[in-house]
């Protein structure tokens, strides 16, 4: 089998060129001896998978992808796609879905990260006006039930929160306060609008060790922090924001490749214990995937707070990737 291609998203205004966030991804690969090709990200999003991968040779592959993050629906007609000229994903769609959504992996890791919940939709990713755009307090309350009724939450969909806007459309301080867990899940639910990825989750909030983070890179212990890094504006001096030290595993075929900062933190140090994580990578069975980890405020170990898809997860700057490209480039 030859050597793997990778696929980066085009330049929106020039599909000749590859996208500025992914240029120096690109230049890397090229200096590592790889292969790439450019895919209309845009058109793949838009449902126009055949002009997505137009620009890639027929009966090339196997693939990486590495870009921007795809719907999983979209990902499997980017697939087939590919597939229809003799290419194929290293990663199938199956996989991705499972790595990139919560409900494909939280069964495997459920115990190592906060206790979830969730409510599909339907409607979700639908364009905005078109869907309910609502979950109503006769499906809330249930969900709160199996969270234990009371405590605080967090609120976020298959895939992101909205940490940003942390007090109207994250943060849920007291589960037993039903109407407030509809308002916040409804101002979240509004703000995604055609961007919500499957469904509403609910997640309990555990206090991890964070850091005062200012856009110089300063950075001194403070405290506890939440999940999903997602402890915003509340925390928010003059210098800056405390964020919980959060750090990113790249995994390839059940192996830690890559370890670093997480990229909203780069050049915070963070040494997470993986034995813990290791086995649950395995039984997950995705090939290429990341794991967020976060430390507990308390020093009593290191939690999952997140799981995606190895090809659409952010490389943090200030660490050097070549062995993670090259390990892709030889699987």
């Amino acid at each position: 089998m030859p050597a793997p291609a990778f696929l980066l998203p085009s330049h929106p205004l020039d599909p000749r060129r590859v996208d500025p966030q992914f240029a120096w991804e690109a230049r890397l690969l090229r200096d590592l001896g790889g292969e790439h090709h450019l895919v209309d990200h845009d058109a793949l999003l838009a449902g126009d998978a055949r002009a997505a991968v137009h620009r890639v040779p027929a009966g090339r592959g196997p693939f990486w992808y590495r870009g921007w993050m795809l719907p999983s629906p979209r990902y499997a007609d980017f697939a087939a796609a590919l597939a229809e000229r003799g290419g194929q994903l290293l990663t199938s769609p199956p996989g991705y879905a499972s790595a990139h959504e919560l409900p494909g992996w939280y069964e495997v890791f459920e115990g190592a990260t906060p206790q979830s919940v969730w409510l599909p939709m339907p409607d979700a990713g639908a364009e905005a006006g078109t869907g309910t755009g609502t979950v109503g307090a006769e499906r809330l309350a249930p969900a709160v039930a199996r969270l234990g009724g009371q405590g605080p939450a967090i609120v976020k969909d298959y895939v992101k929160s909205r940490k940003d806007e942390w007090d109207e459309a994250c943060y849920i301080p007291e589960l037993a306060d039903l109407p407030a867990v509809e308002r916040v899940v409804a101002r979240f639910v509004e703000l995604q609008a055609e961007h919500l990825a499957g469904g509403v989750v609910l997640r309990r909030f555990e206090e991890f060790t964070r850091v005062g983070w200012d856009a110089r890179g300063a950075a001194s212990p403070t405290g506890g922090g939440s999940e999903d890094a997602a402890d915003g504006d509340r925390d928010a001096d003059r210098d800056g924001r405390r964020r919980a030290v959060e750090a990113r595993a790249w995994w390839l075929d059940g192996e830690p490749v890559l370890v670093g900062p997480h990229p909203d933190l780069p050049g915070c140090p963070a040494s997470p214990d993986l034995s813990v994580v290791r086995p649950l990578v395995r039984a997950l069975g995705c090939r290429f995937v990341t794991t967020d980890l976060a430390e507990r405020a308390d020093g009593s170990g290191w939690r999952v707070v997140e799981v995606g898809d190895g090809q659409v997860s952010e490389l943090p700057r200030g660490i050097d990737p070549s062995g993670l490209l090259i390990a892709l480039l030889a699987a």
